[in-house]
């Protein structure tokens, strides 16, 4: 009985996940089709990278409210050095990716060395990178080049975006779980005055995690500029709660220190899940806000439950 009540409590997101695929499965005969499976499987991928991201953070005890401009700006910075100036399909991709960096790196420097709560650094960055994108784009879509484009397309029948998101998993699964900025994050999470004593380069881990948030965040812009076929200034709005929403509800905690990637992976999974089935249900999108809404305060309440639990 013990071990199925623990079983229970490290995977309710994959138990809710199952249990939510039946009841819609009885619901209509539509959920089950391949074309919405892979329909589903699009709608995760985009959050599920963002939320990848964001595991590191959480992880760490942080938080990145500024994935979602990120991921804006990245796109952004890609269509225009391809569009406007020219620059090889390829490269403007390096251009998205680097932007990421940068913007996760300042994230991480204001709150190493300026003790800016990540909250308020990642909420400054977060209004500095919308505001860019809309100063690069004139308020207007750019479009992107084919090699953008391909983040958006299909091989062999499988979407693109699918096989991005199933790759920045299998990435983010090995840094967390199998290299030494994994495990510092872990630590600092855990505990970072023990961390600092121990030898760790808390500032390190600090800046490291928003810097990996940035990068998984620029793939996401990718993949929202590829599907689109051009870079939107408002893309990704509101990713960023989709993203921590994930991370909570696959079982991280966020107060550090605990989170897994196939667990955010179940959370940005169950997520589409729940708006794909109100969508078919023809549920409106108005009320699927309030559901969303109510889910993640249930996720919260949850991890809120957990730390009380593992300190008795």
């Amino acid at each position: 009985m013990d071990k199925v009540k623990q079983f229970a409590s490290r995977n309710g997101a994959l138990i809710g996940l199952v249990i939510l695929c039946i009841v819609l499965a009885c619901c209509t005969p539509a959920f089950l089709t391949g074309a919405n499976l892979l329909n589903v499987g699009i709608q995760t991928a985009t959050v599920a990278i963002l939320a990848f991201g964001q595991t590191f953070v959480i992880v760490e005890a942080g938080i990145d409210l500024s994935v979602g401009a990120v991921a804006a700006v990245s796109s952004m910075f890609a269509a225009y050095t391809g569009a406007s100036m020219g620059w090889p399909g390829w490269f403007t991709i390096i251009v998205a990716l680097l932007t990421g960096a940068v913007f996760g790196a300042l994230s991480g420097l204001a709150n190493a060395y300026l003790k800016l709560p990540s909250f308020i650094a990642t909420l400054a960055m977060m209004s500095v990178a919308r505001g860019l994108t809309l100063v690069i784009s004139d308020g207007r879509p750019i479009p992107t080049s084919s090699a953008v484009n391909f983040f958006g397309s299909t091989v062999m029948g499988i979407p693109v975006p699918i096989l991005t998101m199933l790759l920045m998993g299998v990435i983010a699964a090995v840094i967390l779980n199998f290299t030494t900025i994994g495990r510092s994050m872990y630590a600092v999470g855990g505990n970072m005055e023990a961390s600092r004593l121990s030898g760790i380069s808390v500032h390190k881990t600090q800046i490291m995690v928003f810097v990996l948030s940035g990068i998984f965040a620029a793939v996401a812009g990718l993949v929202i500029a590829g599907r689109l076929h051009s870079a939107q200034p408002q893309a990704a709005s509101g990713y960023e709660m989709d993203a921590i929403a994930s991370v909570v509800i696959g079982g991280a905690s966020l107060s550090g220190g605990k989170g897994k990637i196939s667990g955010t992976f179940v959370g940005a999974i169950l997520l589409a899940v729940i708006r794909n089935g109100l969508n078919i249900l023809n549920v409106s999108s108005f009320w699927q806000q309030v559901v969303i809404g109510l889910v993640i305060a249930f996720a919260v309440s949850l991890d809120t439950m957990r730390r009380k639990i593992d300190t008795h």
